[in-house]
């Protein structure tokens, strides 16, 4: 997949082990006041939520300029049932390249990778004026919580709905442990 910005096309793939130095510095540039942020991602890596087809980067030549990463989480029903969906955060990209279409082409590919994965779903945590444009829909219209800080707005709590999904995906979104210091 590919993005024109600045003369030159991004390139869409999965990440690399020798791509975790890049993504850390440019999780910390795009989110310079949270630096959590940086260290959730490695949690992620870290842990059994990770899905490494689902954690993509973006790249201009031989820079890593742009990085998004589908995890699980569990989808719990008011019976408890438990059901695993995938969970878009964060997504990053360079100050630099921003506004040229590589956050988009990041979400798309990480969305189309998760329905070849089999995802039922993705939830996120979002932007209410960017992210519907790439499909998703408040999350409360399909009957699925997700508890947000109290600054975030109830519409920021969205989903994005694919082929593996039937209506009982309801309930309430439960993040892994590695979201907790977020």
């Amino acid at each position: 997949m590919t993005s024109r910005g600045g003369g030159s096309a991004a390139l869409i793939g999965p990440e690399e082990p020798d791509d975790v130095r890049a993504i850390r510095a440019l999780t910390l540039a795009a989110f310079p006041d949270q630096p959590a942020v940086a260290e959730l991602v490695e949690l992620i890596r870290a842990s059994s939520d990770y899905v490494p087809g689902l954690a993509l980067v973006a790249r201009y030549d031989s820079e890593v300029v742009g990085h998004v990463m589908i995890s699980h989480a569990a989808l719990v029903d008011d019976r408890g049932v438990r059901r695993r969906v995938g969970v878009l955060s964060p997504l990053s990209v360079l100050p630099r390249r921003q506004r040229q279409g590589i956050g988009r082409l990041l979400v798309t590919s990480a969305l189309r990778s998760a329905e070849a994965h089999g995802e039922p779903l993705v939830v996120l945590e979002g932007s209410p004026h960017y992210y519907p444009r790439l499909g998703f829909e408040p999350a409360a219209a399909h009957g699925i919580t997700i508890e947000l800080p109290d600054w975030a707005p109830p519409e920021a709590a969205m989903v994005h709905l694919l082929s593996g999904y039937r209506p009982e995906h309801r309930g309430r979104v439960e993040y892994p442990p590695a979201f907790d210091g977020i």
